[in-house]
C-alpha cells in the first residue's frame, strides 16, 4: 500500500524543481498581449500590401483598413470566407511564409490548454536536464525536516547558494516546504541508490543525513558512501549509542540530536545564563557565534590565547586540538582556528580588523 504522505513516483525519485511563482493575471495578460500583437502585426502587414489583394465581392474596390482588418481575423480564425483573397505573388508569398505561421500562433495562444499542458512537460524536461548538467559539487540534504531546513539555512546564510543545494525526501510535505524555500528535490528513499543518483550524489562535495531514523540514516550513509568515496558526509543520530555504527557506515562527522538537546536544558536548568550563552552560540542573530577561520600570516609562531579572537579549538593535519593543548602551544602555518565572534562576522572571513591581509595558507 502506497503512503500517502508520499508524492506520486516517489520511490522512482523524480526530480522537482522549484516552479517560478508568477499571478494568473500576468500569464493571462501574457497571452493576450502576444495575440493582440500577432493580430495587429497581420493587419498592418495585410494594409501595407492591400494592393496585392482583391475583394472578389467587387473587384473593382480598393481594399482598405477594415476589409484588412476584417481579412485578418477570418483568416487567423481560420474561418476563410475567400472573400477576400492575395492575388499578387508578394501578397501570396507573404501569406505563405508569414501570415501562416501566425496564424498557427494566435490558435496556440487562444486554444492551446492542451497544447499547454505538453508544453509545461516539455519545460519541465528540459529544467531538469539542464540543472543536471551543471549540479556539480553541491550539497545533498537528506530529510529535509528541521534540522534539514536549519542545515540549508546556516549553509545559505554563509556562502552557499540555494541552487547548490538538492533535498532528497519522499514527503509531500518536504517537496512543498523545499519548492517553497526554492530548493530543488528529488522526491525519493534515500536508501535507494537510483534516487541517490537522480541527487547527483557521486558529483556532490557534502552529504547531509539527517532522517528521524537512525536506521535509515546508517543505510543511506552506506548508500552515499559506496556512491562517493570522497564527499563529506554529516549525519544526526537520535542516539549516542548509535555513533560508531554511523562512523563505521562511513559518515565523517556525526551530531548526537537527544544528547544535544538534554545537555542544553541540564545546561539551562543548572545555570539559565550558561545556558543562555549556548543557545546563542547555536543561533542566527545578535551575540555570539562559532566560526572557522584561516590562520593569517601574521599570526604564526603566537599562542592560541594571545590572539584577538577567542580561540577554542586548532584544526591541524585534518586533527582538532584544544586550545591549551600541548601540540598546539604554537601556531604554524596552515592551521585554522576554531573561534567564538560576534555574529555580524562571517564564520569563514578573517578576525575583524584584519580585511586584507594573506592567510598563512597563501604562497
Amino acid at each position: 500500500m502506497s503512503d500517502p504522505q508520499q508524492p506520486e513516483g516517489a520511490s522512482r525519485g523524480r526530480v522537482a524543481l522549484p516552479d517560478r511563482q508568477r499571478s494568473p493575471w500576468f500569464e493571462l495578460s501574457k497571452r493576450l498581449g502576444a495575440a493582440a500583437a500577432i493580430l495587429v502585426g497581420t493587419v498592418l502587414l495585410v494594409y501595407l500590401d492591400r494592393e496585392g489583394y482583391v475583394d472578389n465581392n467587387d473587384p473593382t474596390k480598393r481594399v482598405g483598413f477594415i476589409d484588412a482588418f476584417y481579412y485578418t481575423t477570418v483568416t487567423l480564425s481560420t474561418t476563410g470566407y475567400g472573400d477576400i483573397a492575395p492575388v499578387s505573388t508578394g501578397a501570396r508569398l507573404v501569406n505563405a511564409i508569414v501570415i501562416t505561421p501566425a496564424r498557427v500562433g494566435f490558435l496556440v495562444l487562444l486554444i492551446g490548454t492542451t497544447l499547454e499542458v505538453l508544453a509545461s512537460q516539455g519545460r519541465e524536461m528540459f529544467r531538469v536536464n539542464r540543472w543536471r548538467k551543471r549540479m556539480a559539487e553541491h550539497v545533498v540534504v537528506v530529510g529535509y525536516g528541521t534540522k534539514g531546513r536549519r542545515a540549508v539555512d546556516t549553509l545559505v546564510r554563509n556562502g552557499w547558494s540555494r541552487e547548490q543545494v538538492v533535498v532528497v525526501d519522499p514527503r509531500q510535505v518536504a517537496m512543498d516546504d523545499a519548492h517553497a524555500d526554492g530548493l530543488a528535490i528529488v522526491v525519493g528513499d534515500a536508501t535507494r541508490r537510483e534516487v541517490l543518483r537522480r541527487a547527483r550524489v557521486a558529483e556532490a562535495s557534502q552529504v547531509v543525513i539527517t532522517t528521524d531514523r537512525d536506521d535509515t540514516n546508517v543505510l543511506a550513509t552506506l548508500t552515499v558512501r559506496q556512491l562517493n568515496p570522497e564527499a563529506f558526509i554529516v549525519t544526526a543520530v537520535r542516539e549516542q549509542e548509535n555513533v560508531p555504527l554511523m562512523k563505521q557506515s562511513g559518515a565523517d562527522s556525526v551530531i548526537t540530536s537527544s544528547d544535544a538537546v538534554g545537555r542544553l536544558l541540564g545546561l539551562s536548568s543548572l545555570s539559565p545564563a550558561l545556558g543562555s550563552v549556548m543557545e546563542d552560540l547555536l543561533t542566527y542573530g545578535d551575540g555570539l557565534e562559532v566560526a572557522e577561520r584561516e590562520l593569517l600570516v601574521t599570526e604564526v609562531g603566537k599562542q592560541p590565547q594571545s590572539l584577538p579572537d577567542q580561540v577554542l579549538a586548532v584544526v591541524r593535519d585534518e586533527r582538532v586540538y584544544r586550545y591549551f593543548d600541548p601540540v598546539v602551544t604554537q601556531l604554524a602555518r596552515g592551521d585554522h582556528l576554531i573561534v567564538v565572534r560576534p555574529a555580524q562576522e562571517l564564520p569563514w572571513a578573517p578576525r575583524p580588523g584584519t580585511h586584507g591581509e594573506a592567510a598563512s595558507t597563501d604562497t
